[in-house]
């Protein structure tokens, strides 16, 4: 696994909308969802706290079977802990629901969802890296378009998948995807550095095609062998579809995107402490164009 830190791809404007995105991800973690985990996703609340949380998810997140038949499930998690005739603790089921729910836009609410610390913290950190590239040559409406597009497309994609499960699924994942599969069409030669886990996390400076092609080829083992929607499993199908649709949706358009930026990137800086920086190029930036570095 690579984890990117940081890019070199020279941008002409400031990224707002990534910006906002990240913000607006974070916020709702961190003040409206009731979050039951530690950052590493480990179940760290009583059980009153998980029956919280599993209704907010309920009225808030996409479910695959609502997605398909557009219709609300009749019976949900009420949100309250309950004790049997057998002394066993659980969620109370509540029929009908305390809240109405339009199963077409639970895919809009869901993709600012994030079950924990680590899931947040990661999709945010993809986002942040190579989500400005985007925004810089598309311009921000058409990015966030782009954005919204791509989460809805690999929502119902998944939910395809699995129309009979009642499991919620949230995330930005679907969307970060997609961005990922326009980056890796847009700019598969960009320098990235990233972290590789099987190298005890040494910082390597990688082409854009090796990291993003890792990423979507471990999607798509994932998904092909045990990818779930529910509960705290990964929609990994949804990672599949966003990806291949961020990167058809941009294929056709890619001299436009390319000739939309600045024209000249910086040399790569040198690091004696990341591998793989090569030699300093000498190219200088021409001295009429402003470049700031992407991530």
């Amino acid at each position: 696994m690579v984890i990117p830190i940081h890019d070199i791809n020279p941008l002409s404007r400031r990224p707002v909308v990534t910006w906002l995105l990240i913000a607006a991800n974070v916020v709702i973690f961190v003040f409206l969802e009731p979050v039951v985990s530690s950052v590493a996703g480990i179940a760290t609340s009583p059980p009153q706290n998980v029956c919280e949380q599993q209704r907010f998810f309920q009225e808030w997140g996409a479910i695959p079977r609502e997605l398909v038949h557009n219709v609300p499930l009749g019976t949900v998690n009420s949100g309250h802990i309950g004790v049997d005739a057998a002394g066993n603790a659980g969620c109370i089921i509540q029929n009908p629901p305390s809240f109405e729910k339009i199963p077409v836009l639970s895919v809009l609410t869901a993709m600012f969802l994030h079950g924990s610390w680590l899931h947040l913290i990661g999709n945010m950190l993809f986002l942040g890296v190579f989500g400005n590239n985007l925004e810089d040559r598309m311009g921000r409406l058409f990015y966030l378009l782009f954005y919204l597009v791509c989460g809805y497309t690999a929502t119902y994609g998944y939910a395809l998948f699995e129309s009979g499960s009642s499991g919620t699924m949230i995330g930005a994942s679907g969307a970060v995807a997609g961005v990922l599969g326009a980056y890796l069409v847009l700019f598969p030669r960009a320098r990235v550095i990233g972290l590789v886990s099987v190298l005890f996390f040494i910082p390597f400076w990688l082409p854009a095609w090796i990291v993003l092609g890792f990423w979507f080829a471990l999607q798509y083992v994932y998904f092909t062998g045990f990818g779930v929607a529910d509960g705290g499993g990964v929609a990994y199908g949804a990672h599949v579809v966003g990806f291949l649709v961020g990167a058809l949706l941009v294929a056709p358009f890619i001299r436009r995107l390319r000739a939309a930026g600045p024209g000249v990137a910086p040399p790569v800086p040198q690091h004696r402490w990341i591998r793989g920086t090569g030699r300093a190029s000498n190219a200088r930036p021409s001295p009429n164009a402003r470049h700031r570095r992407g991530s």
